[in-house]
């Protein structure tokens, strides 16, 4: 089991817990709204560092938005596992032909 999938059964497990015991259910608690304007300030915060070429704090960021990303399916009732597979449907898609299926 790799790190991200103990992570999103963490994440899932702390769905129902009490808020004032988790930040994970803290956020959750505040509603899908709320877990996606969170999920945008990670990505912002990412973008920055990105631009600016600090790998160090890129790489803290970029953890920062898989786990807010996380939160975010979470709170719509989308699993992990349902991204994960559309990942693997995706493999070996080319990036040109995907795009003009849709």
């Amino acid at each position: 089991m790799s790190v991200l999938d103990r992570l999103a059964a963490t994440i899932a497990a702390r769905a129902g817990a009490d808020p004032a015991s988790s930040h994970t259910a803290a956020m959750l608690a505040k509603g899908p709204e709320k877990c996606a304007e969170k999920f945008g300030e990670e990505a912002i915060e990412a973008i920055i560092e990105a631009a600016k070429g600090d790998g160090e704090k890129l790489t803290y960021e970029a953890a920062d938005v898989l786990y807010h990303l996380m939160v975010m399916l979470t709170a719509r009732g989308i699993a992990w596992d349902d991204v994960l597979a559309e990942l693997e449907r995706r493999e070996g898609t080319s990036g040109i032909a995907e795009k003009a299926a849709r």
